[in-house]
């Protein structure tokens, strides 16, 4: 049974050889699986960015989504890295504060149910209170880090 008399072909191009056919269908069939690779390619992992660019915040980081600033951890006050440290081992806290539900009532965090951010100290060095400066974590384990009081927050990334 031929292309033809299965009814493959137009009648127009029944003068032509048909090897000349059965190439051009081969070729065109191979152009489009190769075309239909290019996706697959534009996938793979970019190179990795010289030393000393600025990058954009990878969507690993929780709260990335936010829409707030990210920030590493290295970057702030070295006393929010110890107040991380002690979420992390699970306490002791220097404020019977610390791991509160913090209420959000200010609304510059995003909107979730009751309880589902904690608040914690960050010490201020020669303040005679708790001072200021917190870290708020969500319980999709988000960083935030104020130093205004709620007034603003970053996003913390603890990874770096």
């Amino acid at each position: 049974m031929t292309l033809r008399s299965r009814g493959w072909l137009p009648n127009e191009w029944c003068g032509h050889d048909p090897s000349v056919l059965t190439r051009s269908l081969f070729i065109s069939m191979l152009l489009a699986a190769l075309i239909g690779l290019v996706p697959a390619a534009a996938c793979a992992a970019p190179a990795a960015p010289a030393v000393g660019t600025v990058t954009s915040v990878a969507s690993a980081v929780p709260g990335s989504d936010s829409g707030l600033p990210v920030r590493a951890l290295s970057s702030l006050p070295s006393q929010a890295t110890d107040t991380v440290r002690l979420i992390q081992r699970g306490g002791p806290y220097p404020y019977s504060q610390d791991g509160t539900v913090f209420g959000n009532r200010e609304g510059v965090l995003p909107a979730r149910s009751s309880g589902y951010y904690h608040e914690y100290t960050v010490i201020t060095p020669g303040s005679s209170d708790r001072g200021a400066r917190r870290i708020v974590t969500g319980s999709s384990a988000e960083y935030y880090y104020t130093g205004d009081h709620y007034e603003s927050f970053v996003v913390v990334d603890v990874s770096r």
